[in-house]
């Protein structure tokens, strides 16, 4: 048996990787270490709580000697590292916070693993690290494209699908960091450290960098959510500048299945670049969850338009994100599953018909739940 660390696993894409981790494989023993903060969720994973083959331990990871308690008490082979502060707004408001979770929270993880390891007669044998960050840590690329083409334009993608693009440029594996916002500046010094512990220690790391996710149980502080539960409460739409910010959106089961695949057969110390090949502006898409979720709730397709409301654009807000997924696709075979109007489909059905859990995370009544829960512990 395997016994594998998630971390942030309470969370919105660490709650779909712990599923699937568990579902696929009962052979292993899923430790999900999470410190519910508002992000976090235990109801996102009701469905396989009480698997026999699944264990949550509410720590934080900047704790470094609970980390290491885990660590010996578990016997731990592997790491899937996804816990991390990833709003960019909170992060403007409070950059010691993310530099905290995000740096010595990694820092933290890494040394107990190496720690660990390192003194087992098999030391790295059987054993990985894989840490998760964003694109975010590439910067920006720019809605224009050399040859004067006016965006967008359609690209082809290395298996034979297209994709809207609004440039010829795209973040690759071989880009140098560029981070612009606290958030990003975090997640890099992250990924540098998770480098360098391979370098210095010999450590067996990969890292992936991904575009934004969507799909079921995402806090609804991030654009779909929000504004599926907006639309339906016919509440505004606050749209930072002309709402022209372009970004790859990929759905969300697709990104655990490329975890799985990277996790298992990636090769140590690489770094691959996860994304939908799937490129559109703010606008565009809040228009199509508009009409999604009009359709979906019997009202007259587009008629909850009138809810956008452009506001001041937030501080450093890059124009735009492009995932290549090209060495994922060549190397390991993965592609994204979902084309983004099936994937918006299924998610707005999916946060229609789970109203309750809405209600219990915009008003806070969970986290009550978790701190009585907790609080003698």
């Amino acid at each position: 048996m395997k016994n594998i660390i998630i971390t942030g696993g309470a969370g919105f894409i660490g709650s779909h990787v712990v599923r699937l981790f568990v579902n696929k494989y009962p052979e292993y023993h899923i430790i999900n270490v999470d410190k519910l903060t508002y992000a976090g969720n235990l109801a996102n994973l009701k469905d396989i709580e009480n698997k026999p083959n699944y264990t949550f331990v509410k720590a934080d990871i900047c704790d470094f000697e609970t980390i290491m308690g885990i660590f010996k008490k578990y016997n731990v082979d592997g790491v899937i590292h996804l816990a991390a502060e990833s709003h960019v707004d909170r992060s403007i408001k409070d950059p010691f916070t993310f530099a905290q979770t995000n740096v010595m929270g990694t820092l933290s993880m890494l040394q107990a693993a190496k720690l660990y390891w390192e003194e087992l007669p098999e030391k790295w044998e059987g054993k990985r690290f894989y840490h998760i960050s964003t694109d975010e840590v590439y910067g920006a690329l720019e809605l224009t494209d050399p040859e004067g083409i006016e965006p967008p334009f359609t690209t082809k993608a290395s298996s034979g699908k297209h994709h809207l693009a609004y440039g010829s440029k795209f973040f690759t594996e071989d880009l140098k960091y560029q981070p612009h916002s606290p958030y990003s500046a975090a997640k890099a010094s992250s990924d540098h450290f998770v480098r360098a512990f391979h370098d210095t220690y010999g450590m067996p790391t990969i890292v992936t960098n991904c575009s934004n996710n969507y799909g079921p149980y995402q806090f609804p502080e991030k654009l779909i959510p929000l504004f599926i539960n907006n639309i339906r409460h016919r509440k505004p739409l606050p749209v930072y500048g002309k709402g022209e910010n372009v970004r790859d959106w990929l759905y969300v089961e697709d990104h655990a299945r490329a975890i799985d695949l990277i996790f298992h057969k990636g090769t140590i110390a690489e770094t691959y670049n996860i994304g939908g090949f799937n490129e559109w502006k703010n606008i565009d898409i809040i228009k199509v969850v508009i009409n999604t979720v009009d359709r979906l709730l019997g009202r007259k397709e587009g008629e909850d338009m009138e809810l956008i409301t452009f506001v001041t654009d937030r501080a450093g807000h890059d124009m735009r994100y492009a995932i290549d997924s090209t060495k994922l696709q060549r190397e390991l075979g993965w592609e994204p599953s979902l084309q983004f109007e099936e994937g918006i489909e299924k998610t707005v059905k999916w946060y229609l018909e789970n109203q309750a859990w809405m209600d219990n995370v915009t008003s806070g009544d969970y986290q009550k739940y978790y701190e009585e829960m907790y609080k003698n512990r």
